[in-house]
């Protein structure tokens, strides 16, 4: 897992999936910055608003988003709070770390397979000796730039330990 730097004439930088896909892996603070989504029945209605807000506080500290990692966790049909990785203490948003032991798997295709996917995934950690205590994902890429590069990868991450 590297730190990406993005491009600024591409919107998301390409994702390879080898490095998450069926891994285990710990997280000791690893630091990130937290902002919320209104969503409606949980599709985010607010997403590009929120990051490109980020996106620019990132900029302005002069720091780095590492492996470009931005997880959601959909606390309601109404909000999702989006944890963007960061690789320093950032002035202004909240500033918070996540630990743990995680599993990641990779899907790819459409976002309405996201139920279908999470059934999967439950069943894999399960079979993995594994039980998920807080399940984040990871959409890698946003729909313009998934067209771009012919795949729509999302990462889901379980925190097992």
């Amino acid at each position: 897992m590297t730190t990406q730097h993005q491009d600024p004439s591409i919107c998301c930088p390409e994702f390879y999936p080898t490095p998450w896909q069926d891994k285990l892996f710990r997280w000791e603070n690893k630091k990130f910055i937290r902002d919320k989504v209104f969503t409606v029945f949980y599709m985010p209605l607010t997403f590009s608003k929120v990051m490109k807000k980020l996106d620019e506080t990132i900029s302005k500290a002069e720091a780095a988003i590492p492996d470009y990692l931005c997880l959601s966790d959909h606390t309601s049909q109404w909000n999702m709070d989006l944890y963007l990785a960061v690789d320093k203490e950032i002035p202004g948003p909240e500033n918070t770390t996540i630990s743990g032991k995680f599993f990641s798997k990779v899907y790819e295709g459409p976002f309405r397979d996201t139920g279908k996917w999470m059934k999967e995934f439950d069943a894999t950690v399960k079979s993995n000796g594994l039980a998920s205590k807080k399940v984040y994902m990871w959409y890698t890429t946003c729909p313009k730039c998934a067209k771009k590069y012919g795949n729509n990868y999302v990462v889901i991450l379980a925190q097992v330990e």
